[in-house]
């Protein structure tokens, strides 16, 4: 499931992501399924000739069933397609646009009918040109494609994933807290729509998101990330979040820039 962020601050945009991708494998002949993880994936994804965006992905980790291949091995395709189309500085909800349809192109080529799994998710952010601020969109592959703004005209995060410890960290409580109270309690749907309201008033860490300057949101972003890489290492079930965690700033006059990125390294002694 893995962890994704982009938090829209008021001096730039920040995009952080685990780099675990979990893979269900059949053991031959048994009617059972067992997660298989590995811990070099690339969630970050940049766009060359586009500086100015950039996106995370979370939820399911790769696409296609005898050959699984993950979003990040689709890119170069993607720039050689926007290299031919001769496309310039795209906005970012066009950007957004244009990365949406190249998944669900991808999607429908090389995945089953049928399908009833977990979507692949993306959040892009960036700099419109011009704008004094950036902005986050979100789109989910294949089930919801038309992108989505977050924190239009004001600031905050958004994260997907196995958010559950996120959750807990930032608004206080996670859905299963509503779930259990509903199926205990049978609250009515509008007294579980006012219940979530309260919680979210009185829980939320009380977070300045529109006076953080960048650094404090990259480091809540790593936080919050290394928080759940943390915690999962004593449960019990699926361990989703881990590897290294890739970060990215996105300002208005320097655009896209890494912060902390894996590399690619020989054995050590």
């Amino acid at each position: 499931m893995s962890l994704g962020i982009a938090f829209k601050g008021p001096e730039g945009i920040v995009l952080a992501a685990d780099s675990r991708v979990t893979l269900m494998a059949q053991i031959p002949g048994e009617n059972m399924l067992v997660p298989a993880t590995y811990d070099n994936a690339t969630k970050l994804l940049k766009i060359a000739e586009q500086k100015y965006v950039g996106a995370v992905t979370y939820g399911l980790g790769a696409i296609g069933q005898s050959q699984p291949r993950t979003a990040h091995s689709y890119i170069p395709e993607l720039e050689e397609k926007l290299k031919k189309e001769g496309v310039g500085r795209l906005q970012v909800k066009d950007f957004a646009q244009r990365l949406s349809a190249f998944f669900l192109d991808q999607w429908t080529a090389q995945m089953p009918p049928g399908y009833s799994g977990p979507d692949m998710v993306f959040l892009v952010g960036g700099y419109d040109d011009g704008a004094a601020y950036g902005s986050v969109f979100e789109f989910h592959i294949p089930k919801n494609p038309d992108p989505h703004e977050w924190h239009v005209d004001t600031f905050g995060m958004v994260w997907g994933g196995q958010r559950e410890f996120a959750d807990r960290i930032i608004r206080g409580f996670d859905d299963q807290l509503l779930q259990i109270v509903q199926q205990t309690l049978n609250v009515s749907d509008p007294d579980m729509a006012t219940l979530r309201g309260q919680l979210g008033a009185q829980l939320q860490a009380r977070i300045p998101f529109a006076f953080l300057p960048l650094q404090d949101c990259v480091d809540l972003s790593i936080f919050m990330i290394r928080a759940t890489i943390l915690i999962q290492n004593w449960l019990v079930g699926v361990r989703g979040v881990g590897g290294a965690i890739d970060v990215a700033t996105i300002t208005r006059t320097e655009g896209f820039e890494e912060v902390q990125r894996k590399i690619i390294v020989g054995e050590t002694k």
